[in-house]
């Protein structure tokens, strides 16, 4: 006998895995149904009851399934017990339970039974389950976890089986009698095993016998579910409505009139990619509909606050100003006393309101936030902050959902919430709240104790939120809400959950879900498999006063109580003055008033010891203005009260230097602090270069000081490790960084949401200058555009205006992109910024955890966190210092020469004559190609030069370069507008370079102070206009009461200001020359360790690899591919002065590997052969893919004993010689450690014989340079197009990359060389074959496609490994008819030809040019002989030529004829020849 049986009912477990014993956990059921059959598929009885629900009521959301209301249940149905009872006669009867997927159906009834104390069989009895991973083989609906399956649904399975789908009714009648009819159908096509069915060998003939044709349904009447309820609730609301009269609604909307709404529920940006609104918008929102507050409750995180409450208290300021301007005008106008041309003002208008700032944030809370085993993303609650504290709490709760209750989101509990409630509001939250949330899905008695635990918590600090979308589930919460409102004493609040600013930006807002969540906004809104999240309507934005009391004109309290929360809010702000830690210093300096008024007395005097203990290291004798120096900048550092920030900095770079990190000598304006200097926090001498303090901290004005540190890359880290260790792991973090999406991205998204095909979406994105924002072109005036833009851009810009104006995807795609441009789209780390605070960070502000680390980050960005009150420091990698670093040890370790690089001599010819030839390729900042130019132009020789460049060398200054130049050649005069310029002008010839120049002038000339130079500086690079108008006059006076020309001055203070926007900061300029310099002086004299130091440091980005082994090439240094017996870890340099590869930058080699390989080489001298090497190292860090890899790279070529092939060949046995190889090591190291010792103490020696190398042919050069290609990412012993130089340097006139950039060479034909690396023949749609084949030359590679005629004619030159010589034609793209847009441009293949035949089918005749000063007999002959050994058809030319007169002659050979090819070619090469072909 088989019992199949269904159930529907409330809802759905919270844990599924949880025991039928915890009956809170399982849902009740309120319908059941069964069917019994015999053994051969007869049916023998078939029941269904509806259950009466006593003590629950049936939510709202299991309605909308099956149907079934509280009403009709409590009608129809019959009690708990009496179902139970006719459940277990049935049981009784039966041999199996039967069932679609009826493992939840048996933990309900077995709850049910529980309940009750009833004994049952249910748990017994054998269980034949028709969802299966069987059943989900025979359907193969893929899409299922871990790549199987999906397991299918009841539908699923019938329309498998029968061929037509079956209308799931979620009624239980409905759907027993289908999985009745798949359970017999499947056992009729032996579909479950004689065991599982408990059966005799001939039981399946005997079905199929008794059910010869496919199953059919029994035929039962189902009713209608639904539509029983509903006409049960239309005959109750018949009886209900007429509730609320048109008097009653007239008379509340007269009490609104005077009433103010002002938003509660808010969400910005910051909600990550959930919400349109800008911080701006939402504050512009608020004013523009005159709300006396607004709210920001974001997802769980406060990010946006403190860019919030700014926002709004820069908006009261205005509104301040603006009202009491408004109110002097009134009077002025009253009292007839108005200032000439000012406007009177008759009336006064309405005041405008300030906004209360309210921050809040929608918590996600859930059971228990450090239980990580199942996903529970909790209820969201939204809290409000009703003071300082209270929005510390928020931060409090915020950075503990971030840090410890992540799980999917970031969570809190309730338990959290106990623990931080102080001056904090609650709104019950919308439908996922937990009140709202248990109505809908659980019961109204489990909503109802949930709304008097937040009761208890909260007191009148409690409110119901309620929401009015025209949402049918939205109104049947309502409803029971508003009951218990009245029952409890809790007051409603009405508010709109917003997410977008205006109604037409929910398009634009449903885009950027589906960006969130991966998915096309074609698939529809919904829950479950082939729907995706959306927001039900367009009602979610951000609406009027009047709209909203229009809304909730029934219950006027839900707008009146608003008022109230707004009044419990104090407004606060979050800036503050930054807080330093406290520095622990020596008990002789402290003071035991600092402890009483916070000063700064101990500090102050300690860093004034320990400066001066420096400077006596530094200078040796501390003369009086190097003592007045240092003591100005003590005062200012007193005066501006941060001693503790020198102390700080100077502790950690103390302790970096002991840690052996490189320490940069400074950047940007500390460079100009002596103390500094002598603090060693900065290392080049400020005095000597004139670089100034208050460049940097300017006396006049309290700032915080700013100091950026440089460290080696890989040194950073252990610095950071050193501050989390000193100052607690709870008081250092980094920051956060904000991602936005550009211009470019954002259509990329819209595009990939809206379905546009990426090509279309890739060519708008395209037509965007770079740099550039579509609000700055869209919907901007054409004349602005024409000053912005040059032509090209304009006509890219005018085709987006085009496209945005049109109408069809492109255009939707555009305008949406144009309102999501902008939105955060993720967050990340800063780069460097690291904060440190004086006490527990989460008090200061809310962190979340760094990516990937157990390292805190503030959830605030870098543009308010100082702001906030928290001491930032930039911690920078520099690779360059790691370089230097690494250059210093490969040359102590070849010379036994210990450089130290801080005290390089600055006179160091060497050096010079390297910047003076322009050979800066891997040199710190002079490597670019127009450095270089410039470089070999100057031809520097001081230090101060190198100075100038670098701050010469950017937009703007860059034009001053040839001047400079010319000047100090002296081909052009130098001139000072006055003598007394010249002091600070000369080291650089004149011309006005730093901002320096420009304080110190302004000092001497017009005596200014160093305060006022200061704001001079700032205002000219800020081009703050109005500060420089105010100082003009000053600097004129006075400079003029000191006896200077006034036109002079005129002139001076002009070229100031059109200098002023380049003006560069001399501090940084010289620091970063050092590093130059350092880099140089290494170059210069330890090229080849330099150059591997180089390549070291690179070793990942394989392009700089190549691009810097060329240089190696052209520096005459030898590059040697990896070798076990000279190659370390990083790239070193052997005793023949080459550079040898690394170890590290072959793929699969790990550190391990390496590391074995050096510390047995170092013990015990150099490996002799491969099985010595495997005797030797550590096998298990070294594994089988490391030797194979070493061995293609050739790290094994030395040894001299096999070729590569022969690590690879196998001997029919199925095992390469190089798995013998480890295997022969790993016995020989296993008997060595388990040696058995002999009779007479000494260890036997058993000969293990050592495998023997297989004969085998050698790799061609191809195949060994394209597997070295494969380990190491490019070739090293050579280049397979190395034979073809010479045909490469006279028949090409272009290369691959040209081919990555076609607009630039539309209608021209380009000749190219190249290796075909891949190529695949394929078939198109109409039965044409076309092909792509990749080719790659010494640079690029690029995959082509060839189809059409061009394919038949030049496919059999598509052969991997060959080397081919193509002439390819750039056409103009095709223009499309309908919108007259020209598509990209296409190539077209004119020819195609092996490059070994080149030479043959294009050399015509060899020129060759002597020069008559070096024409010697021999070198005649040897000539003469050379071509009578090539003999040919070719002409040859003489040129011959005289340099001194500069006199040629051109000669041509009658008789004298060749074969040109690149044998002879090569030949010419060697003998210095210069030749040139046809």
């Amino acid at each position: 006998m088989y019992l199949i049986f269904d159930t529907e009912t409330t809802g759905l477990p919270k844990n599924w895995n949880a025991p039928i014993t915890d009956t809170d956990n399982w849902p009740r059921c309120i319908q059941i149904a069964w069917q019994l059959h015999d053994e051969m598929g007869k049916c023998i009885e078939h029941e269904d009851y509806l259950v009466r629900p006593d003590g629950f009521n049936i939510p709202y959301d299991a309605e909308q399934i099956h149907g079934i209301s509280t009403e009709l249940a409590e009608q129809k149905g019959i009690s708990l017990s009496e179902v139970l009872e006719k459940f277990n006669i049935a049981m009784s009867k039966t041999k199996f339970i039967v069932g679609q997927n009826v493992g939840f159906d048996l933990n309900i009834m077995g709850a049910e039974f529980h309940r009750l104390g009833v004994e049952n069989p249910l748990q017994a009895l054998p269980v034949l389950d028709t969802c299966t991973e069987h059943t989900a083989q025979l359907c193969q609906i893929p899409g299922g976890r871990g790549g199987k399956f999906k397991l299918p649904t009841l539908t699923e399975l019938h329309e498998y089986l029968f061929g037509e789908p079956f209308g799931e009714a979620h009624n239980a009648t409905a759907d027993v009698e289908a999985t009745t009819r798949c359970f017999l159908e499947l056992i009729r096509k032996q579909q479950y095993t004689i065991e599982q069915l408990d059966v005799k060998a001939d039981y399946f003939k005997n079905f199929s016998e008794a059910n010869p044709k496919e199953i059919e349904l029994i035929g039962l009447k189902h009713i209608n579910l639904k539509k029983a309820s509903k006409k049960i609730a239309d005959a109750l609301w018949a009886k209900d409505t007429g509730s609320v009269s048109k008097e009653e609604i007239k008379e509340n909307l007269a009490t609104l009139e005077s009433a103010s709404f002002a938003h509660l529920h808010n969400h910005t940006q910051f909600s990550i990619l959930q919400s349109t609104i800008s911080v701006p918008d939402l504050v512009a929102a608020a004013a523009n509909a005159k709300m006396p507050a607004v709210a920001m409750t974001d997802h769980a995180n406060m990010m946006g606050a403190f860019h919030f409450v700014n926002g709004v208290l820069n908006h009261n300021k205005g509104v301040v100003s603006r009202n009491e301007e408004n109110q002097k005008r009134y009077e002025a106008t009253q009292n007839q006393t108005l200032e000439e041309g000012e406007e009177p003002l008759n009336e006064l208008p309405e005041p405008e309101q300030e906004i209360t700032p309210i921050i809040g944030c929608e918590f996600q809370v859930c059971e228990d936030h450090l239980n990580k085993s199942q996903k529970d993303n909790g209820y969201q609650i939204v809290m409000l902050a009703k003071t300082k504290q209270g929005y510390l709490n928020l931060a409090k709760m915020s950075s503990i959902a971030f840090v410890s209750g992540k799980y999917y989101v970031p969570r809190i509990d309730k338990k959290v919430i106990e623990q931080y409630k102080e001056g904090v509001i609650v709104l019950t939250g919308n439908l996922y709240g937990e009140v709202p949330s248990k109505v809908l899905n659980v019961g109204e008695n489990q909503a109802e104790e949930a709304l008097i635990w937040w009761k208890e918590t909260f007191g009148d600090d409690l409110y119901i939120e309620i929401m009015r979308h025209g949402q049918e589930d939205e109104d049947r919460v309502n409803q029971v809400l508003i009951q218990f409102a009245k029952k409890h004493n809790v007051k409603l609040v009405a508010t709109n959950n917003t997410y977008y600013a205006e109604k037409k930006n929910a398009h634009a807002h449903d885009i950027l879900l589906c960006v969130k969540d991966g998915e096309k906004q074609a698939t529809p809104i919904g829950r479950g498999r082939g729907y995706r999240y959306g927001l039900p309507n367009q009602e979610y934005y951000f609406k009027s006063s009047d709209e909203m009391k229009e809304l909730f004109k029934d219950i006027p309290e839900a707008i009146i109580n608003i008022q109230e929360i707004v009044d419990k809010v104090e407004t606060f702000t979050l800036a503050r003055d930054v807080l330093l830690p406290a520095f622990d210093i020596p008990e002789e300096f402290q003071f035991k008033e600092d402890k009483l008024d916070g000063g700064k007395r101990g500090e102050n005097k300690f860093l004034r010891h320990i400066t001066y203990e420096g400077a006596k290291k530094r200078y040796g004798e501390i003369t009086p203005a190097i003592d007045e120096r240092l003591d100005f900048e003590l005062q200012v550092i007193e005066k501006t009260g941060y001693p503790g920030y020198f102390l700080i900095v100077e502790d950690f770079i103390r302790a970096a230097r002991n840690m052996d990190v490189s320490v940069g000598p400074g950047r940007g304006s500390a460079a100009g602090s002596a103390v500094a200097y002598c603090l060693w926090i900065t290392n080049l001498d400020p005095i000597k270069y004139d670089l100034l303090f208050e460049r940097f901290l300017n006396p006049d004005r309290v700032s915080m000081p700013d100091i950026d540190i440089d460290f080696d890359d890989e040194g950073r880290s252990r610095v950071m490790d050193y501050v989390i260790e000193k100052y607690g792991s709870n008081q250092v973090a980094q920051i956060i960084t904000y991602g936005t999406m550009a211009a470019k991205s954002s259509i990329r998204d819209t595009a990939r949401a809206l379905d546009l095909p990426l090509g279309d979406a890739d060519r708008m994105a395209k037509l965007i200058p770079n740099m550039s924002k579509l609000k700055k072109i869209i919907g901007v005036d054409e004349k602005v555009l024409k000053d912005k833009f040059n032509s090209e851009e304009l006509e890219k810009i005018n085709e987006l205006l085009n496209i945005s104006e049109g109408d069809g995807l492109e255009s939707e795609t555009l305008n949406q992109a144009y309102i999501l441009e902008g939105s955060v789209r993720n967050t990340g780390i800063h780069a460097c910024g690291v904060i440190i605070t004086p006490d527990d960070i989460t008090k200061f502000v809310p962190v979340a955890l760094a990516k990937d680390s157990e390292m805190y980050c503030t959830q605030f960005d870098n543009s308010v966190v100082e702001d906030a009150g928290l001491l930032k420091m930039d911690f920078l990698g520099l690779k360059t210092l790691t370089l230097i670093k690494d250059t210093v040890k490969i040359v102590k370790a070849k010379h036994g020469v210990e450089l130290d690089p801080e005290n390089f001599p600055l006179d160091d010819e060497k050096t010079y004559e390297l910047f003076q030839r322009g050979e800066t390729v891997g040199v710190f900042q002079y490597e670019s190609p127009g450095m270089q130019k410039h470089m070999r132009s100057l031809k520097p020789t001081v230090f101060a030069d190198l100075i100038a460049m670098n701050a010469l060398y950017r937009p703007g200054p860059m034009e001053y370069i040839p001047s400079f130049i010319a000047r100090k050649h002296g081909t052009e005069e130098i001139v000072y507008d006055l003598d007394a310029c010249e002091e600070y002008l000369a080291e650089t010839y004149g011309i006005t370079v730093y901002q320096e120049q420009v304080m110190l002038l302004s000092q001497k000339l017009a005596d200014f102070t160093k305060g006022e130079a200061d704001v001079l500086r700032k205002a000219m690079g800020k081009k703050q206009k109005y500060v420089l108008d105010k100082m003009k006059p000053k600097f004129i006076e006075q400079a003029s009461a000191k006896g200077h020309a006034v036109d002079k001055l005129e002139k001076i203070w002009k070229d100031w200001e059109a200098f002023a926007a380049y003006a560069f900061n001399k501090s940084h300029s010289t620091c970063y020359a050092w590093i130059a310099y350092q880099t140089a002086y290494c170059k210069a004299h330890y090229p080849a360790e330099y150059m591997a130091a180089v390549l070291s440091n690179n070793m990942n980005d394989i392009k700089q690899v190549t691009f810097f082994m060329e240089e190696c090439k052209r520096m005459g240094l030898d590059v040697l591919g990896p070798d076990v017996n000279e190659s370390y870890y990083k790239f070193a340099v052997n005793n023949q002065g080459a550079v040898r590869f690394g170890m590290g930058a072959v793929k699969g080699v790990g550190r391990g590997a390496v590391e074995t390989i050096v510390e047995n080489r170092k013990e015990e001298g150099a490996f002799k052969s491969v099985f010595d090497l495997s005797k030797r190292i550590d096998l298990r860090a070294a594994n089988k893919k490391a030797f194979e890899n070493l061995a293609v790279a050739g790290g094994f070529d030395s040894f001299g004993t096999s070729h590569r092939a022969q690590y690879f060949h196998d001997e029919g046995d199925g095992i390469t010689f190089l798995e013998k190889v480890i295997k022969y090591g790993a016995k020989f190291q296993e008997n060595e450690n388990s040696a058995q010792v002999s009779l007479f103490g000494d260890a036997s020696e058993v000969q293990i014989p050592e495998p023997i190398v297989p004969p085998c042919e050698e790799w061609g050069t191809m195949e060994k340079l394209r597997r070295e290609k494969e380990v190491v990412g490019i070739y090293i012993s050579g280049h397979p197009l190395d034979d073809f130089k010479t045909e490469i340097k006279a028949f090409c006139n272009a290369n691959i990359a040209c081919v990555s950039d076609l607009p630039s060479y539309v209608n021209r034909e380009l000749t190219f060389a190249g290796v075909i690396t891949d190529v695949q023949h394929r078939v198109s749609k109409n039965g044409k074959g076309w092909a792509a084949f990749t080719m790659e030359d010494y640079t690029d590679s690029f995959e082509f496609r060839i189809f059409g005629e061009e394919y038949l004619k030049f496919r059999h030159f598509l052969m991997i490994n060959s080397f081919a010589y193509v002439k390819l034609f750039v056409r103009d793209g095709w223009t499309n008819k309908d919108t007259g847009k020209k598509g990209d441009p296409r190539m077209q293949f004119n020819s195609f030809m092996l490059l070994q035949e080149v030479m043959e089918t294009y050399a015509r005749k060899l020129t060759i040019k002597l020069d008559i000063a070096e024409l010697k007999e021999e070198k005649v002959r040897t000539l003469k002989d050379t071509f009578t050994n090539h003999k040919g058809d070719h002409t040859v030319q003489f040129i011959v030529y005289e340099m001194e007169e500069k006199i040629k002659v051109n000669l041509n050979s009658r008789r004298q004829k060749v074969q040109i090819s690149s044998e002879l070619l090569q030949l010419l090469e060697k003998q210095d020849v210069h030749f040139k072909l046809n």
